[in-house]
């Protein structure tokens, strides 16, 4: 199982997540001042999507710094 690791980037702060495919779903988390957050999905932006949720507001800009490679649905 691979782990990819990365840093989402907004104004004024970070997010750091981690993503791996298992059994063809994507699996997400983020640390969030609460803790971890997960996230599932069939698609790499859609597990992302889930595991940022907690910082409303900023998922839309957190998710345009997602790299390239992972924006497919």
């Amino acid at each position: 199982m691979i782990v990819r690791t990365m840093r989402l980037v907004c104004s004024g702060f970070w997010a750091d997540v981690r993503l791996t495919e298992l059994h063809g779903r994507w699996v997400a988390s983020a640390d969030t001042p609460d803790g971890p957050s997960l996230g599932l999905g069939w698609f790499p932006v859609d597990a992302l999507e889930d595991a940022i949720e907690p910082f409303d507001g900023f998922v839309e800009e957190l998710m345009t710094t997602v790299p390239e490679d992972l924006r497919w649905r």
